[in-house]
């Protein structure tokens, strides 16, 4: 079973039909009995980073230790990869998990912000991840801020500038687009995730 993690983020319901489109059994939940009993995490999220300070509260930060420490794989969705970083100035002075380095940024003035809509990922190789996804696929996003780019990168798009569109390092994976709002691609991603 697969725990969707809620937080008080929106996107709940997408990322729930997305993984019973593929086959998977899920729950949405903060509850940490039902974290304890999954055999992943998928922490999504829509809005601002000061949501993420909730998964570090509680019986719902114990359990997501846990899972850490355990190495059950983890994936994080748009604000669920930005909380793996270290922090975002989105909110300054709350940190992230900071399992991959680095702070999260807004998108200039320069460009439309939030960047919303289709754009290409240029793919890495040996994502276990991104297995079987070809560089340039188009895949949905909709933020404004973005993951730094870092030695864990996977997958980059540029907007502006490069940024990391896809994060992974061990068992812990991250986007920054929606895979669910992402067409066939973003099936497939999840289905290789949901394979792990």
């Amino acid at each position: 079973m697969i725990a969707i993690i809620d937080y008080g983020a929106g996107n709940l319901t997408s990322v729930v039909k997305a993984i019973k489109h593929i086959g998977q059994d899920c729950a949405v939940t903060a509850d940490a009995t039902q974290i304890a009993g999954a055999d992943k995490l998928i922490i999504p999220g829509v809005g601002n980073f000061k949501a993420t300070g909730a998964l570090a509260r509680g019986a719902l930060a114990r359990e997501l230790q846990c899972a850490l420490t355990e190495k059950r794989p983890l994936l994080g969705i748009c604000l669920g990869l930005q909380w793996m970083f270290e922090g975002s100035e989105e909110a300054h002075g709350l940190p992230g998990l900071g399992a991959f380095p680095g702070v999260c940024s807004r998108f200039s003035d320069r460009v439309k912000s939030p960047h919303v809509g289709w754009n290409r990922i240029d793919v890495g190789p040996g994502s276990a991840l991104l297995r079987g996804i070809p560089s340039a696929a188009y895949v949905y996003f909709t933020h404004s801020y973005r993951a730094p780019l870092c030695d864990h990168a996977v997958a980059s798009c540029t907007y502006e500038a490069p940024f990391a569109a896809a994060v992974e390092r061990g068992h812990l994976f991250g986007v920054q687009f929606h895979p669910e709002k992402s067409g066939d691609v973003g099936l497939e991603i999840l289905e290789n995730f949901c394979a792990l």
